[in-house]
């Protein structure tokens, strides 16, 4: 069904993740800019705000007063220096991220065009964890997968049984 409208395997579990966890009828604040993802959940029903391209690390105003009850980061994390800080700043009670996982057999990810698209963290799903228990949020549910290359090569090859992206559910600790 979603393979021809969704540009990838990311997209489809990704959205398939929110929809077991997140309701139409509540409000979501994407972190980032709007992107092909956010544009997605407007088309499924879900009322969605992004923030502005506001450098995060340092203003944390939009997530702080936002009214919104579930926050969503995909993809978002990486980019950042420092994202306890982020996460202490959210308001809502729901909270869905998801990351590239740090690979062994290669380096973080540094754009050789853009010299602000880089991966200052590529984490272990350990250390996510430990970042979310440490900023009050609970774990309900988290999932792995692969992302295959269609080239050949050693490293092409471990993408297959390698899982390459992260995603959780939490709720923030009363």
């Amino acid at each position: 069904m979603y393979e021809k409208t969704f540009p990838n395997k990311r997209f489809k579990h990704t959205l398939e993740f929110l929809q077991r966890h997140v309701s139409k009828s509540e409000t979501i604040l994407d972190l980032g800019v709007e992107n092909p993802f956010s544009d997605i959940l407007k088309r499924e029903g879900y009322s969605v705000q992004n923030t502005s391209g506001e450098d995060l690390d340092v203003n944390q105003d939009a997530i702080k007063n936002a009214k919104a009850e579930v926050v969503t980061a995909f993809e978002i994390f990486e980019h950042l220096l420092n994202p306890y800080t982020v996460l202490e700043s959210v308001q809502a009670n729901k909270l869905l991220i998801s990351i590239p996982m740090r690979l062994w057999f290669s380096p973080a990810y540094r754009s050789k065009t853009d010299p602000w698209d880089r991966h200052y963290h590529e984490f272990e799903d350990w250390q996510l964890d430990w970042l979310l228990e440490k900023t009050g949020w609970t774990i309900i549910a988290r999932e792995k997968w692969t992302n295959p290359v269609k080239k050949i090569g050693w490293r092409p090859l471990l993408r297959y049984f390698t899982n390459r992206y992260y995603i959780v559910y939490a709720e923030k600790v009363k």
